[in-house]
């Protein structure tokens, strides 16, 4: 488990963002990441519209692939503070939020941070400790806060989780929870490079490491500053009730067990604000929509046996309710 110092809870109290603020910040922070993180461009941008909309990510996929980079250089380029926590069986829920040390020259108890205490917080391989400790973070990343002995403790601002799960690998792992698996804004595959930007990556680790170059582009006020202007994103009716329409088709359709519930509903609806605010509009198109359908509403869902054992992959059955499902005009 990587240690930090104790993070510094963020007060927003500057004048509200231009659009065109709005977007030189974002175009920082990606370019920043794009120097480390070669060729993926389209993770990057879901992460920015999680990170923008007061979500968190689950990054799915194969070891080697950048995830912990990518999680790291995003702390990096927001002035935050990161830590890291290894998920492993023994793994127990006050190594993650903290816990209560008794101190015997006074007779008190002494509450110590968890690596929660963060602004960036990877949860790497979290697939790989008990529901019991992975249930630790429900509260975590729905309300930003921990109860401890009957106690609110808030988390410092802006939080953020990115977790991490090798889905190829099932030996020793644990499944998500499907309450752990609504918390997620987004899942986001990362995938192989190409062939040119592989070339690009062994080029520039010859002598370096370019982690070691990156420097921080924002601070955590910027971040809160973006996402208040995303919620103020203009939501027409039309196109809410498109998003009520694809949530409510997952509901109804016979090859899923678990529809969306309505937390994907508002995550869908705010992620939507945020590409839409990334895009340099101050109002949300069907398109942004039904880009994001898939990254946020696939692991929502639960497969029937019958569906599941034969091959149907939830990105699917979103991708054809999507097909299904008008779009206003």
């Amino acid at each position: 488990m990587e240690t930090s110092p104790t993070a510094i809870k963020t007060t927003n109290t500057a004048p509200p963002l231009t659009q065109a603020e709005f977007a030189e910040i974002v175009s920082r922070i990606e370019d920043n990441l794009s120097t480390v993180i070669r060729g993926k461009s389209e993770s990057i941008r879901l992460v920015m519209v999680a990170l923008l909309a007061g979500g968190h990510v689950l990054l799915e996929d194969v070891p080697g692939t950048g995830k912990t980079t990518l999680a790291k250089s995003l702390a990096r380029s927001i002035s935050g503070i990161f830590r890291r926590i290894q998920f492993t069986p023994d793994l127990l829920p006050a190594d993650i939020t903290g816990t209560s040390f008794y101190r015997p020259q006074d007779g008190t108890f002494e509450f110590r941070e968890g690596p929660v205490f963060a602004n960036v917080l990877l949860a790497d391989e979290i697939n790989r400790t008990s529901p019991r400790t992975q249930s630790a973070l429900l509260e975590v990343m729905s309300e930003n806060q921990i109860t401890i002995e009957g106690r609110r403790k808030d988390l410092p601002q802006p939080f953020f989780v990115i977790a991490t799960q090798n889905p190829t690998e099932f030996h020793g792992t644990y499944p998500l929870p499907e309450a752990q698996l609504d918390r997620f804004a987004v899942r986001v595959t990362m995938g192989y490079p190409d062939i040119e930007h592989e070339m690009e990556i062994l080029t520039s680790h010859h002598d370096h490491d370019p982690f070691d170059a990156l420097k921080p582009r924002v601070n955590g006020e910027d971040i809160l500053a973006m996402q208040e202007r995303v919620k103020h994103i203009q939501f027409d009716p039309t196109v809410a009730e498109y998003v009520l329409k694809i949530v409510q088709a997952t509901r109804a359709d016979a090859r899923l067990r678990l529809g969306v519930s309505p937390r994907g509903s508002l995550t869908l609806y705010r992620t939507a604000q945020a590409r839409a605010a990334i895009d340099g509009r101050d109002f949300v198109l069907p398109e942004d929509v039904r880009a994001l359908a898939a990254p946020v509403l696939a692991h929502r869902i639960m497969l029937d046996t019958k569906a599941k054992y034969g091959g149907v992959q939830p990105g699917q059955v979103i991708e054809e309710i999507l097909d299904g499902v008008a779009a206003p005009r």
